[in-house]
């Protein structure tokens, strides 16, 4: 039922072709409902049963989106938006929402036209053309050149160009041509004086091409050419293209008619390409998110995981500032019972310092493997990382620990990482400090060892600046302080338990430094 009693309105078949494209084409389940003066259900009118009538009355399904339809004459409608997942995108349901709104407007305007202006039959009936053409065709290029082959034979032209603006390459792109010789359209593909000086201007005008002696015009006022606009509310109309028209067929010549009904056309298909350009954006983002999520899911997989690593008590986790990030850290089950032990962060963090990382850890697991010694092994991963490092102006800090808790000994090299400590049982800590710069900026003589003693019970921790400038202040120093102090208050916890604490500090504080990726590692044997 209606909100005055009667029956429910219909939705006017482009409308629901809209719908139907929508659905089909971006796996949409949609619904449309008739509110009442209360904002409650009252009908539902799409989509309806086989035999016409409306479906019965429901609530709002789960993680779908509402929208309000505001036709400008009839009831306020709902349009619900649901994907086949459960999970709708807002970009998308408000584009959804701006075309069907558009189609329900262009629809009433033509129902308009078409009882004032009864006499213009079939310039009406080409509006209605366009608009079913627009709401059926979601493959844009298909749809402005049918556009074009319709406006050319109501208005009685026998070529005609339609020019879009490609924001990229900042120039008028030619996207349909139709007529005598458009398989080479209109001579060029470049537009002309009057088509550019229409666009930048953004008015219409009639002849002109004659009076350049352009041969495509058949005299002053035998062509015609109409910005394309789009219009915002609130906001001042964009011209994104042109729509030229060359030699009026008839004996009379182009009118001021005829290019107001040219400009209706040009703004429909101004809308029409901008929510085009906007849904493309739209589908290309969440494309590119969907991408990077598999990314970080395979980028976490390169990691060793902790909880699998049987020769010592370990926990680490890696947090990444964007979905993917540079920051590693790697383990080794060495010969003869030895530990290996790495942690690297990446200059810069998002998808490139994620490549350099995959590299780092496929180089670092074969070279690990070969030597016992950290020294060489950051000498051979150095060596195998320094094209790309090169190229990318990127560097790499990275420490790499041999526990040999048989020996009690303790091997390392470090390049550059400003992050690696030793907790001994009694409380005492010392550093492991650089004995080289970071990857991308020593030498070929770079890499030396150092070495201390270990003993069952000592804590190895090792965590990136992105974790310690998380907890900073604007005092020097303090950032490592703080995560250095919460080590000793737990060390007597496992390690598992050390590193929640450490990431819970860091999800409740307020950065003073700009947010990085942020790693840690604690081991113990």
């Amino acid at each position: 039922m209606s909100p005055g009693g009667g029956s429910p309105p219909v939705l006017p078949i482009p409308v629901r072709e809209t719908l139907d494209g929508f659905r089909s084409h971006l796996d949409l389940d949609l619904h449309v409902w008739v509110l009442g003066e209360d904002g409650t259900r009252v009908a539902q009118i799409y989509p309806v049963l086989e035999n016409g009538a409306p479906d019965g009355i429901r609530g709002p399904l789960p993680d779908s989106l509402l929208r309000s339809l505001s036709p400008k004459n009839g009831p306020v409608m709902q349009l619900e938006i649901g994907t086949s997942d459960g999970l709708a995108v807002e970009s998308v349901a408000s584009f959804v929402q701006a075309e069907v709104e558009r189609v329900l407007d262009l629809m009433q305007e033509v129902d308009f036209f078409t009882r004032e202006l009864s006499e213009r039959y079939e310039e009406i009936d080409l509006l209605y053309s366009i608009s079913e053409t627009l709401g059926s065709i979601l493959i844009l290029e298909e749809a402005t050149e049918e556009i074009l082959k319709e406006v050319c034979d109501v208005l009685g032209a026998e070529r005609g160009s339609l020019w879009v603006y490609d924001r990229n390459r900042d120039l008028l792109r030619l996207t349909a041509s139709v007529g005598p010789g458009s398989d080479d359209p209109l001579d060029s593909r470049t537009p002309d004086l009057v088509t550019l000086r229409v666009f930048e201007e953004g008015r219409s005008q009639i002849g002109g091409r004659g009076d350049l002696g352009d041969s495509r015009s058949g005299g002053a006022t035998t062509d015609i050419s109409v910005p394309i606009s789009y219009s915002r509310r609130s906001v001042e109309s964009m011209i994104v293209g042109v729509i030229d028209l060359f030699r009026r067929l008839r004996a009379d010549p182009f009118t001021t008619s005829d290019k107001k009904l040219l400009s209706a056309i040009a703004s429909q298909v101004g809308a029409a390409l901008e929510n085009n350009r906007l849904i493309q954006e739209s589908l290309a983002q969440e494309r590119m998110s969907r991408e990077m999520e598999l990314a970080q899911h395979l980028q976490m997989k390169l990691l060793t995981s902790p909880e699998a690593f049987e020769r010592a008590y370990v926990a680490a986790r890696v947090d990444s500032a964007e979905l993917v990030g540079g920051d590693f850290f790697h383990l080794f089950n060495l010969p003869a019972g030895k530990i290996g032990v790495m942690i690297g962060d990446v200059s810069s963090h998002g998808f490139p310092a994620a490549l350099i990382m995959a590299l780092c850890l496929s180089a670092a697991s074969i070279y690990a493997m070969e030597s016992p010694d950290p020294a060489e092994v950051l000498r051979k991963l150095d060596d195998a990382l320094s094209g790309e490092l090169e190229t990318t102006e990127m560097s790499v800090s990275l420490c790499y620990v041999v526990i040999d808790p048989v020996a009690g000994r303790v091997q390392y090299s470090n390049a550059g990482h400003p992050h690696a400590w030793v907790f001994r049982s009694n409380g005492d800590s010392m550093r492991l400090g650089a004995t080289d710069p970071p990857m991308g900026f020593a030498g070929p003589d770079s890499y030396a060892g150092e070495g201390l003693s270990w003993q069952n019970g000592d804590t190895l921790v090792l965590f990136t600046d992105g974790l310690s400038d998380t907890l900073a202040t604007p005092e020097p120093g303090s950032g490592e302080a703080t995560v250095l102090d919460a080590v000793e208050r737990e060390l007597e916890a496992d390690p598992a338990h050390i590193v929640d604490v450490l990431f819970e500090m860091a999800a409740g504080a307020t950065p003073y430094n700009p947010v990085d990726d942020r790693t840690a590692l604690v081991l113990r044997t």
